[in-house]
């Protein structure tokens, strides 16, 4: 089934399917399912990509599939490794013309109907005769307090301009949690660069850059909340070294440029609303 171009209330569903890499994370993933199960949309899937996870946790995610048939798992293959390896995974797992989220165990959407508006735009686009390659919202990182409350932290979201590359150049990058991948951006790139380990995301999305007339739409549209801590806040050097080699993949000689402009532009975030 392709992008509906029929009317924007018709019952006709784009299949969307969230990839969720776990791997002992079952004490995680209740918010993941309950953000999930309570939308005003319910036709979304969702796919467990897991590694070699302990009994407690595969029992967890066997009992939850038995019990609601729209999650399904997949133990991860030995040779797809890491995050971005399960990520792969379920690129490959998916139907061709599925859009795709990737969203992380402690990821939840970001009110009960961000799908039902996500649903709606693909619809409206199909209305005017279009099919976006990617459809990119913004994301919210959820804080704790020194007591472990939770709160609302920094948003993250893509600055389109004049161009999609232009914007990529000028810092800008769309938060892959909050980014809608579509049939046609599969086409032309369907993984990620297996010799990053923490930001196979954006070069990604500094690859498809360079594929000619992408189509890209954004939306003002809040879609998912994010924990702020993982794998690559605890291996900030790393990532620094993964950041420099995927704009130098994208930008050669000019790498400098979009490099400083991000992190300018997180530094600026931090004081935004």
């Amino acid at each position: 089934m392709g992008v509906p171009h029929g009317h924007p209330g018709s019952t006709e569903a784009p299949p969307i399917q969230i990839i969720v890499p776990t791997l002992d994370s079952h004490q995680l993933l209740p918010g993941l399912v309950e953000s999930l199960q309570g939308q005003s949309w319910p036709h979304w899937q969702v796919l467990f990509i897991d590694g070699p996870s302990g009994p407690a946790h595969r029992q967890w995610i066997e009992t939850l599939c038995r019990s609601d048939a729209r999650f399904r798992w997949q133990p991860q293959q030995p040779d797809l490794v890491g995050i971005f390896g399960a990520m792969n995974q379920g690129f490959a797992a998916s139907p061709p013309l599925s859009w795709l989220l990737f969203w992380g165990s402690d990821d939840r959407a970001a009110s009960p109907q961000v799908l039902e508006k996500l649903v709606q735009a693909i619809r409206l686009a199909g209305d005017r005769g279009e099919r976006p390659d990617l459809i990119v919202c913004a994301g919210r990182y959820l804080e704790r307090d020194s007591r472990g409350r939770e709160h609302l932290g920094r948003r993250t979201a893509f600055r389109l301009g004049p161009s999609y590359r232009l914007s990529l150049l000028l810092g800008s990058t769309p938060p892959h949690q909050g980014t809608l991948i579509g049939p046609g951006a599969r086409t032309h790139l369907a993984r990620y660069a297996p010799q990053f380990r923490l930001s196979a995301d954006l070069d990604y999305f500094l690859q498809l850059a360079r594929v000619p007339d992408l189509k890209v739409e954004v939306l003002d549209l809040e879609l998912v909340h994010m924990d702020s801590g993982g794998i690559s806040a605890r291996e900030t050097q790393r990532r620094l070294r993964e950041v420099v080699w995927a704009y130098r993949r994208a930008y050669g000689a000019f790498w400098a440029l979009p490099f400083l402009l991000r992190y300018l532009r997180r530094i600026a975030s931090r004081f935004a609303p």
